[in-house]
């Protein structure tokens, strides 16, 4: 196995982890499944709360842009960065370690919340040294095709069960899906069911009657989430139309009532009586 093809399997990886890792990072903070989660990640912990998110989006980007500096040239600045990306993760990695231990790194967002440990720091060891084979012979993406050969797959396999090893992020799904908490106890992205109710027959059914563009109220009871537009009746009247979203599937169950305001102080109302549409 020569040098080249052991470049372009170590470019293929590195390419890999730095789209998947921003990928991750910029989907955790585009979501407020668990508000101040943030703060229990590596990145979150280096800054005041103001600049969580914003770090977060950055450091998202700048690994989109080394992976696509890898990819489309040969040019060292973006392998140079490589290097100098996954060595200062690697001390950043090993001072929460001491300093907070009980963050998660966040190299993967919201997946990679439990605490550091050497695996993780080992990783970005490995990334780190990755990027200077990458540095020193300067292949680029032409090569993923031109040198592509059984012994190029076998490398990439061999880094990748490496990679595998160092990541706990593995277990930490594996456990996940073994152990899901059940529906009610689990984070749901209030935007996300929203996006959800929005694109259902039953609100395309009543946005007619909606005099308000957002919610007036939402919260949520168990396995759903309520949302109360102002509205009006079909006769006119003045009244409340209360959505009722299931949290869990694709495609949840959506159920709708519309409460005229004389009736809608009721609290209970609010939560029993609703009428299924659809």
């Amino acid at each position: 196995m020569d040098v080249v093809t052991l470049a372009t399997a170590a470019l293929a990886l590195l390419v890999f982890l730095l789209l998947l890792g921003g990928t991750a990072k910029l989907a955790t903070a585009g979501t407020d499944s668990e508000p101040g989660g943030l703060s229990r990640l590596g990145p979150g912990v280096l800054v005041p709360e103001r600049w969580r998110k914003p770090v977060m989006i950055f450091c998202s980007f700048g690994e989109a842009v080394l992976a696509a500096g890898l990819v489309f040239t040969s040019n060292p600045l973006p392998r140079w960065g490589t290097i100098a990306f996954f060595s200062v993760a690697t001390y950043v990695l090993w001072e929460l370690r001491r300093r907070r231990p009980d963050v998660g790194c966040g190299c993967f967002g919201e997946a990679s919340s439990a605490p550091v440990g050497l695996r993780s720091i080992g990783r970005a060891v490995v990334l780190a040294g990755l990027g200077v084979v990458v540095a020193i012979v300067p292949v680029s993406g032409a090569d993923l095709l031109s040198e592509f050969s059984w012994e190029l797959v076998a490398a990439v396999a061999v880094g990748a069960a490496v990679l595998m090893v160092l990541s706990p992020e593995l277990e930490e799904g594996i456990a996940r899906v073994r152990y899901r908490a059940p529906c009610e106890q689990r984070p749901v992205s209030t935007s996300r069911i929203l996006s959800r109710l929005r694109s259902s027959a039953e609100w395309r059914s009543h946005n007619e009657l909606l005099t308000a563009a957002e919610p007036e109220d939402t919260w949520r009871e168990l396995c759903w989430r309520f949302f109360v537009y102002s509205g009006r009746t079909a006769s006119g009247a003045r009244a409340e139309v209360v959505f009722a979203v299931y949290l869990i599937g694709r495609r949840p169950a959506v159920r709708v009532a519309v409460v005229e305001t004389e009736t809608a102080g009721d609290p209970l109302v609010k939560s029993i009586g609703l009428s299924a549409t659809g």
